[in-house]
């Protein structure tokens, strides 16, 4: 590809974005066992965001793994590739709703700040479209963090 990036560059944000890739996937996963799971006062509210955002995340990975592609590498789409790359931690059995509400509000912080470094990088080396693909999301996700922590107030 000819497109003014040199193939280091392209590499080096190609990986960031793998980064961002498995732990959007990682919350998305967490995110989707939540709507599953949660139970008390606030379930058909939580059942109904949940299913939103997971959605909304569904449509982002396939945007950052068709960024990587477009970029000239293989995007990652392995549950273990997934899980070497993700800073998000499984969470597994049982927990009270406002405790997922927490997991999620960590997660999407999480990704927030990982976009935010990727975002450097592709700025640094003039790669406008990732680092607009990822403006999006920090947007997305402050947004969703907002939401979020909304619940958790009395």
């Amino acid at each position: 590809m000819n497109t003014g990036l040199t193939k280091e560059h392209t590499e080096k944000v190609s990986f960031g974005l793998s980064s961002v890739l498995a732990d959007t996937y990682a919350l998305y996963l967490q995110t989707q066992n939540f709507h599953w799971n949660v139970k008390g006062s606030k379930f058909y509210q939580l059942h109904a965001l949940f299913e939103e955002q997971y959605t909304e995340m569904a449509e982002a990975i396939d945007d950052i793994a068709e960024r990587i592609r477009a970029l000239g590498f293989r995007a990652p789409g392995s549950f273990s590739e997934f899980q070497k790359l993700t800073t998000i931690k499984e969470v597994t059995g049982e927990m009270p709703a406002d405790e997922m509400i927490k997991t999620l509000v960590q997660g999407h912080e999480t990704i927030t700040r990982k976009a935010r470094e990727v975002i450097d990088m592709s700025s640094k080396h003039r790669d406008e479209g990732s680092a607009d693909l990822l403006s999006g999301r920090i947007t997305t996700h402050e947004k969703t963090t907002w939401m979020l922590k909304s619940l958790l107030e009395q």
